[in-house]
Parts: structure tokens; sequence; C-alpha cells
């Protein structure tokens, strides 16, 4: 005889090896990480950290900021007050477990930006005052659902 007979086929052995197989893909598939989850995180607090770091630091260089709280009449220490409000709210919502409290910060200037335009009576400068603030509502409540696993 050539070949040894072969071994009585074992079901207990084949349903293991199967196991094996699913668990090692199912291990595979958790180390991948969720890029999608990963993105609709960290993109829309990237783009609100950049608008707000960018706007908070004109505040301390642009002119124009000078001319406009001349107007509202608060004096350059509310300028001062806003741009560090804009720039550390950008900067936090950078921090995910500070996020939620940099969006609430940014959201304040906000609020006191389209009071103020419609209390000078300029109600259409309060479009992107008004814009901004809704998108960062949204983006403050996406933060907390996801802070609460939902």
């Amino acid at each position: 005889m050539l070949y040894p007979p072969p071994e009585p086929f074992d079901v207990g052995r084949c349903q293991t090896h199967r196991q094996n197989a699913i668990d090692m893909l199912e291990f595979e598939h958790e180390r991948i990480p969720n890029r999608i989850g990963l993105l609709t995180a960290w993109l829309p607090r990237l783009a609100i950290a950049i608008v707000f770091v960018g706007v908070g630091s004109s505040k301390f260089r642009d002119p124009m900021w000078v001319r406009l709280f001349d107007r509202i009449g608060f004096g350059q220490w509310f300028r001062y007050l806003t741009g560090a409000m804009q720039i550390a709210g950008g900067l936090l919502t950078l921090v995910p477990p500070l996020s939620l409290v940099g969006i609430a910060m940014l959201a304040c200037t906000m609020i006191g930006a389209v009071i103020v335009w419609f209390a000078f009576g300029l109600g259409l400068a309060a479009i992107v005052p008004g814009a901004l603030l809704a998108l960062l509502v949204v983006a403050g409540v996406a933060e907390y659902n996801r802070s609460r696993g939902n």
C-alpha cells in the first residue's frame, strides 16, 4: 500500500477551523479604524478652528476691527477679549474632551455679534455671524451626541 488510509471525517475539527477563520476576520475588522467616523468628527473641528483662530487673530492686527469696536462703544479691551475668546475657542475645538466648551465659547461670540449688528440697525450684516452660529449649533449637537455615544 502506497498511501495511508484516509482519516475519518471529523465534523468538530472542521467547525473549529471555520470558527477560527471567522474569529480572525472579526479581529481584523475591529482593528481597522472607522475612517468615516474619524472624518465626521475631525473635519468640522478643524474647519471651526481654522475659521475662528483666523478671525480672532485678525482682531489683534486689522485696523477694520479697531474702527468697528470704536463704533460699538465698548472700547478696545472688548476687541481683545473677543479675539482671545475666538482663538481660545477655536483651539479648544481641537481637544476632543473640551470641544464642546470651545464651541460654546464661539457661539457666545456669534450671539453677541448678531445682537450688535441688529442693535445698530444693520440686520443684513448679521447674516454672516448668524450663519456661523447656526453651523456652531449643528457642530455642537453632533459633538454632544458623539460624546454621549449616540
